[in-house]
C-alpha cells in the first residue's frame, strides 16, 4: 500500500522520520454511468468550448471564481512556492486531553509508521503519551491543504486524525432547540430503563453494510442473467403514545429482542380492548 504522506514529526529537538497510511477506506461499490439507449459507458472528457476540443491534463491549471465569470488563475508552480513547512514536517504544538476534542471535528484517520531510524524516538513518544494520558496536536500540509491534526496511542502504535477547523463546522436550523419540550418523570424513567436494556460493549464487527451486501448480490444475479427478489420494507406507523411505546419496547428488550417497535393504531386499539375486558 502506498503511503499518503512522508516526512518528519518534530518533538522538541527530536526528529522522527515517518510515513502515513490511510487507517480506513470505503469499500463501497462504485456504479458507472451508461447510455440507456445503446448501453455504452459514458465518459467525462475535459472539453474547452472556446477552442472546441478536448484538452490534455498537462494543459490544465486551476482558478478561483472571485466574481461571477471572473477568475484568478493559479499555476501549479505558484502553489508549490506558498506551500508551508508542514508539508514535510509536523511540529508538535501542544499536548491535550483527548476528551477535550469533540468527535465532531474528526475528519480522516491514518496510521503513523516510523522509518527504521526513527523507531526508538517513535516508541518514546508513544510511551510518553500513554503514561501522561495525552494526545499531541500538530499541523500537517497534505493534498494541497493544511490540517490541524492530533495523534494518539492506538493498538501499540500511533494514529493520526485530521480535523476540521472551527470555521468549517456548520449550523443546522432548529438544532438544539428543544427547551420548550416537556418530559414527564415516568417517560424519563422508562427511557432510562430502555437504555439499560440495550446497553452493551461496542463491537464494530457486529455491524455490517446491508445495502452493500444486497447490491453485490444484485450484481452477481445480473452477471448470471437472473433477477433478484425485492426486500420487504418494514411499515413504520406513527407512534400514538410515547409512554405505551416505551413500555412495549421494554417488554421486547427484556426478552432479548432488540428490534424497535412502531405501534400501529390497530395495536393500540387492541390493547385498550384487552384492558377493558380485564377490568
Amino acid at each position: 500500500m502506498a503511503s499518503a504522506w512522508r516526512g518528519f514529526i518534530t518533538f522538541g529537538l527530536i526528529s522522527i522520520p515517518v510515513k502515513l497510511y490511510p487507517a480506513a477506506r470505503s469499500t463501497r461499490i462504485r456504479l458507472h454511468q451508461f447510455h440507456k439507449v445503446c448501453k455504452t459507458r459514458l465518459r467525462q472528457p475535459l472539453f474547452c468550448p472556446k477552442c472546441n476540443r478536448i484538452v490534455e491534463r498537462s494543459e490544465v491549471i486551476k482558478g478561483y471564481e472571485y466574481e461571477d465569470g471572473k477568475y484568478a488563475l493559479i499555476d501549479p508552480e505558484e502553489i508549490k512556492k506558498i506551500t508551508p513547512e508542514t508539508a514535510r514536517a509536523m511540529e508538535i504544538l501542544a499536548f491535550v486531553k483527548e476528551s477535550e476534542i469533540d468527535p465532531l471535528f474528526f475528519d480522516s484517520s491514518y496510521f503513523i509508521v516510523p522509518d527504521e531510524a526513527g523507531k526508538k524516538a517513535y516508541k518514546l513518544l508513544l510511551k510518553t503519551m500513554e503514561d501522561k494520558d495525552r494526545v499531541a496536536i500538530a499541523k500537517l500540509t497534505m493534498f494541497q491543504r493544511e490540517y490541524t491534526v492530533f495523534f494518539r496511542p492506538y493498538d501499540h502504535g500511533i494514529t493520526l486524525h485530521t480535523m476540521y477547523f472551527a470555521n468549517e463546522i456548520r449550523e443546522a436550523p432548529g438544532y438544539g432547540q428543544t427547551d420548550n419540550v416537556k418530559l414527564s418523570p415516568q417517560e424519563i424513567k422508562l427511557a432510562d430503563q430502555l437504555v439499560d436494556n440495550l446497553s452493551e460493549e461496542f463491537q464494530l464487527k457486529k455491524y455490517h453494510d446491508e445495502f452493500e451486501t444486497r447490491l453485490r448480490a444484485l450484481i452477481k444475479a445480473r452477471e448470471k442473467g437472473r433477477s433478484i427478489a425485492t426486500t420487504p420494507r418494514a411499515e413504520r406507523a406513527p407512534v400514538i403514545d410515547i409512554r405505551t411505546a416505551l413500555k412495549k419496547s421494554l417488554e421486547q428488550t427484556a426478552k432479548g429482542r432488540k428490534k424497535p417497535l412502531y405501534l400501529t393504531r390497530e395495536a393500540t386499539a387492541q390493547e385498550k380492548r384487552t384492558r377493558r375486558k380485564a377490568s
